[in-house]
């Protein structure tokens, strides 16, 4: 009991020792703080972290100026396809903005979409790439806060060009000829008779020898031709023409084989040889302009005149010289009775002059009309 009162009696005289030394510290930390604000507790727990408060203010202030940016950047999507319409993977998309030089780039995935993050707002331009396909480009605007969904991208394949290099040189005369014969030779009436002896080139080549006789070989060798010479002896059989020829099988034949050789004794003699001899031209050469009068005039005198191979107008000698040579030569074939002297020979150079007249016209007026390329070419042109 005694100790206890004794142990109570040391703590009060303790606390009133203490307290008074308490009190003047407190007084004079109060004296020298006096005046002076109290710290916030940011700067508290700035102080805190790091010994450098200003430095940790600045980057606060930074962080929260990029957590705004990104508040407002947006997301572009999209989806790339080839032309069939089948997603394409593995696409190179490419997003550049305009006035910066660095771009973002990835590839559509096995859906063939893409999707860019955290774009900033303001226009942009996709280019997208893949191999054996043609460069696609898309531009468009981002707004703030926008998630910008691309129409599909649609891949075209690649168009190949082929370069061709042209020679400076012209073709040479002949190759230019062979290539207006190659176009007269596909002339044919009614798409069916032949019709090789014109040419609607205003300024068609002349023909050398050789192409002269390949276009008389072409015309004599026509299965046309041979319809044409078998009408003209089924005619002559009709009316007993060279009745020493008789009738029946026959007379047929040996009608159709005369006929036959009139039209390749004339083509070959005044389209062929001759022309090569004096250097004439055996084609009609197609007006075309010009009154109906001149050319009707044009027409009738075709047999008599012709253009050289100096492509100057001429008489026609090639063209009647072989009329009066394929009838000299009749002689050798047809019936003695029929020879009449030398009226035979008169009279089926005549004819075939005739007949060379007569054709002039309908070329000039008819036949241009009825030639199924002619008609093609000429809307192709307009």
């Amino acid at each position: 009991m005694r100790q206890l009162r004794q142990q109570t009696i040391l703590a009060l005289a303790a606390s009133l020792l203490i307290q008074p030394a308490l009190t003047g510290l407190s007084k004079a930390q109060s004296v020298r703080t006096e005046g002076i604000p109290a710290p916030s507790p940011e700067k508290a727990i700035g102080s805190l972290l790091s010994d450098d408060s200003s430095n940790q203010e600045a980057l606060l202030s930074r962080t929260d100026y990029k957590s705004a940016n990104r508040e407002q950047n947006g997301f572009i999507s999209g989806t790339v396809l080839d032309q069939t319409g089948a997603v394409s993977v593995g696409a190179n998309v490419r997003l550049s903005h305009e006035g910066e030089d660095s771009a973002r780039q990835m590839q559509s995935g096995n859906n063939g979409q893409f999707l860019f993050t955290n774009v900033a707002p303001g226009p942009f331009r996709l280019t997208v790439t893949a191999p054996g396909f043609a460069i696609r480009e898309f531009s468009a605007a981002l707004h703030a806060n926008e998630t910008f969904l691309v129409p599909p991208i649609t891949l075209s394949i690649l168009t190949a060009v082929t370069e061709v290099h042209v020679k400076d040189s012209p073709l040479a005369t002949v190759e230019l000829a062979d290539m207006q014969i190659g176009e007269q030779t596909k002339q044919r009436v009614l798409g069916i008779f032949p019709n090789f002896y014109v040419s609607y080139e205003r300024d068609a080549v002349p023909l050398n020898p050789k192409q002269k006789f390949r276009l008389a070989s072409k015309t004599t060798s026509d299965p046309f031709t041979f319809v044409g010479v078998a009408a003209l002896a089924g005619i002559e059989q009709a009316t007993n023409a060279f009745d020493r020829y008789g009738q029946g099988a026959q007379g047929y034949f040996k009608r159709f084989g005369a006929s036959y050789i009139d039209a390749i004794t004339a083509t070959y003699i005044g389209s062929a040889i001759l022309p090569s001899v004096l250097k004439q031209d055996p084609r009609y050469f197609y007006k075309g302009t010009g009154s109906k009068r001149s050319r009707l005039l044009y027409a009738l005198a075709s047999p008599f005149i012709c253009k050289g191979d100096d492509t100057r107008w001429q008489p026609n000698y090639s063209n009647v010289g072989g009329a009066f040579a394929s009838g000299g030569i009749s002689y050798l074939y047809y019936p003695e009775t029929n020879h009449k002297g030398a009226g035979l020979v008169f009279q089926t150079a005549l004819i075939r002059l005739s007949e060379m007249s007569f054709e002039g016209i309908l070329q000039e007026f008819l036949i241009r009309r009825l030639t199924p390329r002619l008609r093609k070419r000429a809307s192709d042109q307009r």
